[in-house]
């Protein structure tokens, strides 16, 4: 089934809000700076909050499709998902 651009106006919007808040920006620039993947508790180092908050912003950010997390026993480290973030430039700018 072919996406619509309504299904892509979903996906943006979606990708949008989850990067609205400050601290899912700086997971995400954190993440870029690093250029590989690491753990949630390399990313609550360098982010004044708690884990478990750290955790949902992780959360929030991977079910908008912008970052992976792969298990790797028993941790899970997280990445960029670079496709996504290339189709959110491509798409903001074409506004």
């Amino acid at each position: 089934m072919a996406q619509t651009s309504f299904d892509t106006g979903v996906r943006l919007a979606r990708q949008c809000k989850a990067l609205g808040h400050p601290a899912r920006l700086a997971i995400v620039r954190y993440l870029a700076g690093r250029r590989g993947r690491c753990t949630c508790g390399d990313i609550v180092e360098q982010l004044p909050l708690a884990q478990s908050t750290v955790s949902q912003h992780l959360k929030i950010l991977k079910d908008a499709g912008l970052i992976v997390g792969e298990v790797e026993p028993p941790r899970v480290c997280y990445g960029l998902n670079e496709q996504a973030l290339e189709s959110l430039k491509r798409a903001l700018a074409a506004l």
